[in-house]
């Protein structure tokens, strides 16, 4: 196995995250799972007024300091911490050189999908909401420091085939494949974020990856407009899927 301690898997919302942090979560190489660290530091620097924003920003750090500082030093090779990233978390004001200190994955979704999903769940959505461009910036820098593309996912193509997308990644990664990654059991997890209350009720009735969903119904006016806005940065990581 890759002596790695540290996985940051980065998703914007709405996304197969939390399915992914439940596969991951339930391999025995993985010692704790981080629910989106930098969340209350984001609500902070941003007052954007999330559901649960009272909860979150008790539960979390609101230093982004604090947060990157853990970030960067927890875990023992063989007994990784598992971090599951947004990438809309990661503002202008927010460092970067912690990220050094980890290993990278980046799960990505068509903006059709993300963003018909999220309007659902969160009124006035904007581009900076949906994480697109901020995920290539983030795979850009990760790529020009290793000196090669990280891992990326696409979200379809793990549930149409969970195993043989997760067995390339665990290939690329250099981690041995464990096929407690393809079920768990049902239910919230203590490592959970306290908004899992309201955005993970799906997550928490399955067992396993679900099948690919239909083709979502067409966009249309603002919504159309901002997946047509967020492609490119979408395009951009598609071609370096495992």
């Amino acid at each position: 196995m890759a002596e790695i301690s540290r996985i940051a898997m980065w998703s914007g919302p709405r996304n197969l995250s939390t399915a992914m942090m439940r596969s991951f979560g339930n391999r025995r190489d993985v010692a704790e799972v981080w629910d989106e660290p930098f969340y209350a530091a984001y609500l902070a620097l941003t007052g954007k007024r999330h559901p649960m924003r009272a909860e979150v920003m008790a539960a979390r750090p609101q230093d982004w300091r604090v947060v990157a500082g853990a970030c960067a030093s927890a875990g023992t090779p063989g007994r990784m911490i598992y971090q599951k990233h947004m990438t809309q978390h990661m503002l202008t004001e927010v460092g970067r050189d912690w990220m050094e200190a980890v290993t990278h994955v980046f799960l990505i979704r068509s903006p059709e999908r993300v963003v018909a999903s999220f309007a659902a769940k969160l009124e006035d959505v904007g581009l900076e909401d949906i994480g697109f461009v901020q995920q290539a910036d983030l795979f850009d820098r990760v790529a020009d420091r290793a000196g090669t593309a990280p891992p990326v996912i696409d979200a379809e193509a793990v549930r149409a085939d969970p195993e043989g997308v997760l067995r390339r990644l665990c290939a690329a990664l250099g981690l041995e494949w464990d096929a407690v990654m393809l079920a768990w059991p049902a239910g919230a997890r203590p490592s959970d974020g306290v908004w899992g209350a309201h955005w993970y009720g799906a997550v928490r009735a399955t067992s396993r990856f679900s099948a690919p969903d239909a083709e979502p119904a067409a966009l249309a006016g603002p919504l159309a407009a901002l997946a047509e806005a967020a492609r490119p940065s979408y395009e951009r990581l598609r071609p370096f899927h495992v």
